[in-house]
């Protein structure tokens, strides 16, 4: 039987959302907008990941502790999103260019640095960029694009990668536990570059997300195939 349970909430909007028990007190869910958009709630702490209002209407949602942005792409960065969830309160960590659309309102994070919120979360910023040969100005590593693993004070660890290939610094992440990992071609990984990860990071369960919207679609079916055996794949929509 899977860790996880399909969940279906009572308020509207109503997106998909995935919840994973990790004690008798406390429970990680997962609510999936479109995209590279979604959400996890924990300790009832609400964290928005890139998120885009064409995506999900977020005025209508929970108001955002913490909001991760990697990068400042028009499908990742979205300031009128960024305001409809946030208050006074909300945490907005963002890379070095999206922090440009903020007046010091933001935290700006970098590859390698490491942040803790709330005192419940360490939030670690991971380099995200293309490596492919006609494909490295789509997120060129000098940007200094994000990733994110966020560590949870269970120890429980989770990979959000951004808009990435297969990299240096990807490679050698060790205990992570969750994975998100982007399939979108040709912006991002292949199918064969994301079974490549996975195999070699081995979290426990792995989403891909931010696939579809291109001319060039996700094989979705053969990358489950592929990693049969490997990892817990987690497939919801996010075209």
């Amino acid at each position: 039987m899977s860790l996880f349970s399909i969940f279906s909430g009572s308020k509207a909007p109503e997106y998909p959302t995935d919840t994973l028990p990790l004690n008798e007190d406390q429970q990680l869910k997962f609510t999936f907008f479109k995209h590279a958009s979604f959400a996890i709630e924990y300790a009832s702490r609400h964290i928005y990941i890139d998120p885009v209002s064409e995506y999900a209407e977020y005025s209508k949602l929970p108001k955002a502790d913490i909001v991760l942005v990697t990068h400042s792409h028009y499908d990742h960065f979205d300031r009128a999103a960024i305001d409809d969830l946030t208050t006074h309160e909300s945490i907005i960590v963002c890379d070095k260019t999206s922090a440009e659309g903020f007046e010091g309102e933001c935290f700006l994070m970098t590859p390698g640095l490491k942040a803790k919120a709330f005192d419940k979360i360490i939030i670690e910023a991971v380099a995200a960029y293309n490596t492919s040969e006609g494909h490295t100005d789509f997120h060129p590593k000098e940007r200094e694009d994000c990733g994110y693993i966020l560590t949870l004070e269970e120890g429980l660890r989770i990979y959000i990668a951004g808009d990435t290939e297969p990299t240096e610094e990807m490679l050698a992440l060790k205990n992570i536990d969750i994975a998100f990992l982007p399939v979108n071609q040709p912006y991002t990984m292949t199918v064969d570059q994301a079974v490549e990860v996975v195999k070699t990071i081995r979290p426990k369960i792995f989403y891909p997300y931010h696939y579809g919207e291109v001319e060039e679609k996700t094989d979705i079916e053969r990358l489950k195939r592929e990693l049969e055996g490997v990892c817990e794949v987690r497939v919801f929509p996010m075209e």
